[in-house]
């Protein structure tokens, strides 16, 4: 029963709320047009969430992703069964108007997928992975964006 009360008195405010940071980047953030499939992944998942900003948006996200896979399981033959999909997203926040970095920030995500099948289900479950990770690192980079509290700076 106290703990609204707690945190209120911490100076808590919900991103989406009245004074969050949240409703300021929503439809204020222009992304770079995609260049590949997993950019536009990313790019999906981010204006899901925020958005799609207009040109001429307050801010512009600069955005540099790189993904490795591993083996991680195999047979006894040395047949790779299973990968894991390693993503990182090195991103800074522009602001438009002069130029100015507002905020730069790294994020990582992995996923896995499994090789078992045939080669139809092989690459249909690695395209999966691929979505599924920049929708992580979409996630994590608007996660980032809205705690950093940039709206109200």
């Amino acid at each position: 029963m106290l703990s609204p009360l707690a945190l209120v008195a911490c100076g808590f405010t919900p991103v989406y709320g009245p004074q969050g940071g949240g409703t300021a980047l929503q439809n204020a953030i222009l992304l770079p047009q995609p260049s590949n499939e997993d950019t536009y992944h990313f790019n999906r998942r981010f204006e899901e969430r925020m958005g799609r900003a207009p040109a001429g948006a307050p801010y512009s996200l600069s955005l540099r992703i790189q993904t490795d896979d591993q083996d991680i399981g195999s047979t006894s033959a040395g047949n790779t069964t299973r990968y894991r999909l390693i993503g990182r997203a090195f991103f800074s926040l522009v602001d438009t108007a002069t130029g100015e970095t507002r905020f730069e920030g790294r994020t990582n995500a992995f996923t896995g997928y499994s090789t078992t099948g045939s080669t139809v289900a092989t690459r249909a479950a690695e395209t999966d992975a691929m979505e599924r990770l920049m929708t992580l690192l979409a996630d994590q980079v608007i996660d980032d964006l809205l705690l950093s509290d940039i709206a109200n700076t």
